[in-house]
């Protein structure tokens, strides 16, 4: 499945120019203002390239109001060069800083690394063995011998609980209170 890009800038001829750029490699939406994309954002993008000044909602607002939502990297693309307009970017939630005008194969190869560092991140989820056993936490699974074993979601939070403190011994009152609530045992 190829990765997605949103890309959010109020001049067309830059959106168009990028577009074009990505498309062979990328699925890419677009978004012409900072509400425009705060609906694209649920289109889930794997990276977005976001332009700070936009009239109406500036990509500062828009990045603030995302980042809590959204862990997908965010490059900002401004032509803002001060020191203090990088430190606020950067504040906001940015995770890379492009000054305009740009070189698109630079441009390019951020958006690359980026995804890469991202890639590497999801891939290196919290796995754990035990013997045979593999316990995949990120994905929720466990396989014995290579077979997956289906757990049903209480199942696994217990196998979560009781893997994650292995050798510390749990009463069954200790795995109600922690998997169901202080109230689990009662239904």
């Amino acid at each position: 499945m190829r990765q997605k890009l949103l890309i959010v800038d109020d001049e067309q001829g830059i959106v168009d120019m990028m577009r074009s750029y990505f498309t062979p490699r990328y699925d890419v939406l677009t978004a012409y203002s900072g509400s425009e994309a705060l609906k694209k954002v649920s289109a889930d993008p794997d990276l977005i390239l976001l332009d700070i000044n936009m009239p109406g909602m500036d990509g500062l607002d828009v990045c603030r109001q995302i980042r809590a939502y959204v862990s997908c990297p965010i490059l900002f693309l401004t032509a803002r060069i001060e020191s203090s307009d990088k430190i606020t970017g950067f504040g906001a939630g940015a995770d890379d800083y492009i000054v305009k005008p740009f070189d698109l194969d630079e441009l390019g190869a951020r958006v690359e690394a980026h995804l890469r560092r991202e890639q590497r991140r999801q891939d290196n989820a919290a796995v754990r063995f035990f013997g045979d056993l593999s316990v995949d936490y990120s994905a929720r699974t466990a396989e014995i011998h290579g077979e997956q074993i289906s757990f049903s979601r209480r199942e696994f939070d217990i196998l979560e609980l009781l893997s994650l403190h292995a050798g510390q011994v749990f009463d069954r009152e200790r795995i109600y209170e922690t998997v169901w609530g202080l109230d689990g045992h009662k239904s």
